[in-house]
């Protein structure tokens, strides 16, 4: 497992900068048409085109659908935003003079990405970039409309949200398969960059998969927050990105774009799109996103775990408590507790799935629904035991 400390490409307050941490479609018309050209020749067959016509083709059927997304507040109530808003934004970007909190004004207060997933206005996009409570969101179309946006869920898990416009017959993205990414291929990122460039283009490849990244929201709360199976892409992402689409060749969305490496040169990642498509349904469905709940805190086990904490096996899930009272090992009311789980237990397998870097126990159960009946094997104390557990709803 990769762990990486990543700076979340979401915008703070007006004028570029970093939010500082330390994180179902229809078809797209006409692409086919200008990725390829007929060939003239007997055979009939058609002449693939370069790259950068490949890429110049992407770019332009699908720039109509990516949006910029607008946070704005009344900052008389600054204090609900964590640290007051001039010391932050006044040490990170010199100059820029914030309003008094007596003062009565709606500022922009951060801002993202998004692209449009359906032609009645819903639009995917990162949860931080909606995060701030009492904040009030605005959507800007590549035509330069302006319209107000409702968040109309958030994944309890995953860094993703929906928003919902109203306006019908808009242009949407193809949703691609993110399981069939190839390291190596070419990625284009599309996105708001640094809030005042919008639908900037960043071209590169993929260049890791199943990457596990930690990300922590210093601005809007401090709390730790672990991505699993991400992409890794050297597609520069720039702050104001987050939200916004990773594409392939084939102008079909792949991912979407969340973080950077801090201190780190052209390392950025996205969550792989199959990620959302059960959100998105959801949502369409019963306009809601359930997921299910086990209620543990763990590490993966891999050979170097084994041998700092002395164990047994190099894999599994060994449930573990955090460095603050915040993060038990096992959530008090949980499934997990129900089902008789305890620190230091290692989950071995779960329905007879075995438990590994790249099968992590997150994935296992975000393939579950809620309600499920699961079976655990664990490791206690030396002892192999078989317990059941009924998957509860993350809130």
């Amino acid at each position: 497992m990769i762990i990486i400390v990543v700076i979340i490409s979401a915008l703070a307050g007006f004028g570029g900068g970093f939010l500082s941490f330390s994180l179902l479609s229809g078809e797209t018309p006409g692409l086919s048409n200008l990725l390829a050209q007929p060939d003239n020749s007997d055979n009939n067959t058609q002449i693939v085109t370069t790259q950068e016509e490949a890429v110049e083709a992407v770019v332009k059927v699908v720039s109509p659908s990516v949006v910029s997304i607008i946070a704005t507040a009344n900052l008389s109530a600054a204090g609900q935003f964590g640290n007051p808003l001039n010391d932050f934004f006044g040490n990170l970007f010199p100059g820029l003079n914030y309003p008094n909190q007596q003062d009565s004004q709606e500022q922009e207060i951060g801002g993202g990405s998004g692209f449009i997933i359906s032609s009645d206005g819903m639009i995917l996009t990162n949860k931080h970039v909606v995060e701030a409570e009492g904040a009030s969101f605005t959507v800007l179309t590549n035509d330069g409309q302006k319209y107000p946006a409702e968040v109309i869920a958030k994944d309890p898990v995953q860094d993703i949200a929906i928003l919902k416009i109203d306006k019908n017959n808009l242009p949407v993205v193809k949703l691609g398969d993110s399981d069939e990414m190839n390291i190596g291929q070419t990625a284009i990122a599309i996105g708001n960059a640094l809030g005042e460039f919008r639908n900037t283009v960043s071209v590169g490849v993929i260049s890791g998969l199943s990457r596990s990244v930690t990300v922590s929201n210093d601005i809007f709360g401090s709390q730790t927050e672990q991505l699993e199976d991400v992409i890794q892409t050297d597609a520069a992402i720039n702050s104001g990105n987050s939200g916004g689409p990773l594409l392939n060749l084939s102008g079909e969305v792949i991912g979407i774009n969340v973080a950077v490496a801090q201190g780190a040169q052209s390392i950025g990642f996205a969550l792989p799109i199959n990620l959302a498509k059960r959100d998105i349904a959801q949502v369409q469905k019963e306009g809601k996103i359930s997921y299910p709940f086990l209620g543990v805190r763990y590490v993966i086990v891999t050979p170097e775990i084994k041998a700092e904490k002395n164990l047994s096996v190099d894999y599994g899930a060994l449930i573990l408590r955090g460095n603050s009272v915040n993060e038990p090992a096992v959530t008090s009311g949980s499934p997990a507790q129900d089902a008789g789980l305890q620190e230091n237990d290692i989950i071995l397998e779960v329905d007879g799935s075995k438990i590994n870097t790249t099968n992590t126990l997150a994935k296992i159960i975000q393939s579950h629904n809620v309600g499920d009946k699961i079976t655990l094997r664990i490791l206690r104390n030396g002892q192999e035991k078989t317990i059941q557990a009924t998957l509860g709803e993350k809130s």
